[in-house]
């Protein structure tokens, strides 16, 4: 009970709810996207599951998230990861309802928040647990508010996105930024960064417009396959 009369304790779990709030929308934007499709009840499973599981994976990167982060090649593999999977989602808007809710769609769904989480999650872990100081009690708290806001921050996008189809295209495009973000962010490329700093906003601009380019056309293509059959 000490801790809770000691101000740090309490300036750092305001700082842990804060990047929570902050880094939890890119997640809950992926699984919203991921379980748009989905018949209702199967939305409700792949969002709990889908959010259960990814907090499980960030326990464990909480332990080796700074390694990770400083092996070369390694953000750059998971960027190109995102870029598929935004390009993915985006290219399946326009899927016919039977098949969302084939066997194993729901699998699918969560498989695809599994891996986006992993790649996303990197930065957010370490962002947590520099805020915890070294506090196993914070870093608990912090894992386990993130839990909430990634559920209800998902549910949320659901619904929004069944009533602004657009959306659909801008979270996919956020996680084209995102993609290029990370890619750009690879300790391989720092030197190369450092020379040429405008590629912190271009490589995130490019990664958007890939996604967002590459799935319509995807898109597009599928809806005239359809049309001509």
């Amino acid at each position: 009970m000490e801790m809770l009369n000691n101000p740090e304790f309490w300036i750092g779990l305001i700082k842990i709810i804060w990047i929570n709030i902050i880094l939890s929308g890119d997640n809950a934007v992926v699984i919203a996207l991921a379980a748009r499709s989905l018949p209702a009840e199967q939305q409700k499973k792949a969002i709990l599951f889908g959010s259960a599981a990814a907090v499980v994976l960030r326990i464990g990167l909480t332990f080796v998230a700074a390694k990770l982060l400083g092996l070369p090649f390694l953000q750059i593999v998971g960027g190109g990861l995102l870029l598929w999977i935004g390009v993915q989602l985006l290219s399946e808007e326009e899927e016919e309802e039977g098949d969302a809710k084939a066997a194993g769609g729901m699998m699918a769904a969560v498989r695809t928040i599994l891996i986006a989480d992993l790649v996303m999650s990197l930065d957010n872990v370490i962002a947590v647990a520099a805020a915890a100081k070294g506090s196993d009690t914070l870093l608990i708290i912090g894992l386990a508010i993130s839990i909430p806001l990634v559920i209800f921050g998902s549910t949320l996008m659901i619904k929004l996105m069944e009533r602004f189809p657009i959306i659909v295209m801008l979270g996919a495009g956020l996680i084209g930024w995102v993609a290029g973000e990370t890619i750009v962010s690879d300790v391989f490329l720092k030197d190369f960064l450092e020379a040429n700093a405008w590629l912190h906003t271009l490589a995130p601009a490019a990664g958007a417009a890939l996604v967002i380019g590459l799935g319509k056309w995807l898109q597009a293509r599928s809806a005239s396959k359809h049309a001509a059959a």
